[in-house]
């Protein structure tokens, strides 16, 4: 993970003038991880978790954990530019989980839980391309990586039960031994990054 760490910081785009906020909508598995991850990063101002990239208007959980309506669980994560770059962001993402698994995360199995950056605008899509051909030539993985990069299109937030789950249900299994573990890890590679 350090090594990861090292070599995207190589990778780093010269920087522009950055507008008050932004927006990266990414779907790394579970949304309740990708969330509480997010949250834990200087300059971002808000996660949101919900549904991308799929057909069904509207989808409840229920219908996008069959998989069939071609959602990802994903995050809106709204961001302060002149705190944490896009860059940066990219960065987190590609620590925050394995982009290397199709269609799954660990025990999580299906499309919704695909690995995928949803750019908003050609800026973003040509920096996740960059790093993911960079991350690749550099061999970061032991298999290549398989995100999908593709438009934003309509996210649709998820039922208010899943935003900041984490924080509401921290003393669930799920939370304790599939959550914590992950955001440890996390956390020790951004800690000069986190949030007070």
């Amino acid at each position: 993970m350090i090594k990861l760490l090292l070599l995207i910081s190589l990778f780093t785009h010269p920087a522009v003038k950055p507008a008050q906020t932004d927006t990266a909508t990414f779907a790394t598995g579970c949304f309740w991880c990708t969330e509480a991850k997010f949250q834990q990063l200087r300059g971002v101002k808000k996660v949101v978790s919900g549904f991308t990239g799929g057909r069904t208007v509207k989808p409840t959980y229920q219908q996008v954990c069959t998989g069939t309506t071609g959602h990802a669980e994903a995050c809106n994560i709204v961001y302060d530019p002149s705190v944490i770059s896009y860059d940066e962001l990219l960065q987190a993402f590609f620590v925050a989980h394995d982009p290397t698994q199709l269609n799954r995360q660990g025990n999580d199995v299906g499309t919704q839980y695909r690995s995928a950056i949803f750019y908003h605008g050609a800026q973003q899509k040509q920096k996740a391309e960059y790093y993911i051909a960079k991350l690749n030539a550099a061999k970061a993985y032991k298999s290549k990586i398989v995100t999908q990069v593709v438009p934003s299109t309509v996210f649709y937030k998820a039922e208010d039960y899943h935003q900041n789950y984490y924080n509401q249900n921290g003393s669930q299994p799920y939370c304790r031994y599939v959550i914590q573990p992950e955001l440890d890890k996390f956390k020790a590679v951004f800690k000069n990054k986190l949030k007070p």
